[in-house]
């Protein structure tokens, strides 16, 4: 795409990220998922940005795609990072091209003329995370000419409002797992309404039941190779710190605005004149410059030398790292700006202070992380140069 055109579909993000930010605090305080917001994104053919332009879509790569996201979750956190999980899943699936193309072709389509809504669903409560390797509980069984899958996953992004969810699935008895495309129009596919998280509210990650759903061997549309090594770097899921890098942005706009038009009876002028509060509002944006820095940078190279994609596991990880807890810290250094009344549940910074605690329990955690970096380091040291 030319300039021209990124810069009106930002123009077309900042548009909903000001009016997403005027029900944010009805969607939070509510729990309810932001139908409202998604029906908007759906108009604007929002959803099928990332399929690629051969199947209608705009094929917009990770930089892109983390500019909009940024943009998106100062308006409203919770419908940032949902919607991330379904761009995201189609851009990677775009990058690889693992599916039968007439199967990809197929749900690109839908997303484009339906703007259809998909997530992975990978996550159980006996497993945990998936990224920590574990084998799903959820059974799939061949039968004929088709698979019978069941069992139930738990943080379902956006369950309430999925079209099809890519389902991980342990292959009858083996250790094989495989992932299924699963359309929740079928019989034996439900939602329980079990999300009652003190972030993140918006997102209804419920669970998911799958009960006998029968589903046609085409849509067994992966396995999931065993290997002893790291797995293959997901380069879309630095939608997760490019959502809480837009919240803290939120947080420090806030901060700074109320440092401007505050003045206590105590003061001559606004506290913005007082030298501790510059010094934070400083630190807020030397940790924003930094997050930004190392997420656009990293984003930058894994769209430009494709070829070096397969060895940027470490630096993915350190993005998400650096950038999630860098956004912890500014918002906490806004609130202490702002003062007591940022815990009023009419302030927004207090919605910041609960949401963007979720980035430190997305994939991959900080354990994770500082364990990958120790453990290369330790393999790579040399001995020290002597005199």
């Amino acid at each position: 795409m030319t300039d021209e055109q990124k810069q009106g579909l930002l123009e077309k993000v900042i548009q909903f990220r000001d009016q997403f930010h005027k029900r944010s605090k009805e969607v939070d305080q509510s729990g309810v998922f932001p139908h409202e917001n998604f029906e908007e994104l759906k108009e604007a053919g929002y959803l099928s940005w990332t399929v690629p332009k051969q199947y209608g879509g705009l094929g917009l790569n990770l930089y892109d795609f983390l500019q909009l996201q940024e943009q998106l979750a100062q308006g409203d956190g919770a419908t940032a990072l949902s919607v991330g999980w379904h761009l995201g899943s189609i851009l990677e699936l775009a990058e690889n091209r693992n599916w039968e193309e007439a199967t990809f072709r197929d749900l690109c389509e839908r997303v484009v003329s339906e703007q259809a809504l998909i997530n992975r669903t990978a996550t159980e409560k006996g497993t945990g995370s998936p990224t920590r390797g574990g084998i799903p509980e959820t059974q799939a069984i061949l039968q004929d000419d088709h698979w019978v899958i069941n069992g139930r996953k738990s943080f379902a992004s956006m369950a309430e409002a999925l079209d099809y969810s890519l389902v991980t699935a342990r292959i009858e008895h083996t250790d094989r797992v495989g992932i299924f495309l699963v359309d929740h129009s079928h019989k034996g596919v439900k939602v329980e309404p079990t999300w009652n998280s003190a972030s993140m509210r918006g997102t209804r990650s419920d669970d998911l039941i799958l009960q006998n759903v029968s589903v046609r061997t085409k849509y067994f549309v992966e396995e999931e190779t065993q290997q002893s090594g790291p797995p293959f770097p997901k380069g879309w899921l630095l939608h997760i710190p490019a959502c809480y890098v837009g919240i803290a942005s939120a947080a420090c706009r806030y901060a700074v605005e109320f440092a401007k038009n505050y003045q206590p009876n105590s003061l001559p002028g606004p506290i913005k004149e007082v030298p501790e509060v510059q010094r934070k509002i400083g630190e807020m944006e030397l940790a924003l410059f930094q997050s930004r820095e190392i997420l656009y940078s990293v984003a930058d190279k894994w769209v430009e030398q494709p070829g070096h994609r397969a060895d940027m596991g470490a630096e993915l990880a350190a993005v998400k790292y650096i950038a999630t807890n860098q956004a912890v810290h500014v918002v906490d250094l806004a609130m202490k700006i702002v003062g007591a009344r940022s815990l009023s549940r009419d302030c927004p910074l207090e919605r910041y202070y609960r949401d963007v605690r979720s980035g430190l329990h997305n994939p991959p955690m900080d354990d994770a992380v500082i364990k990958m970096f120790a453990t290369k380091s330790l393999q790579e040291s040399q001995p020290p140069v002597t005199s």
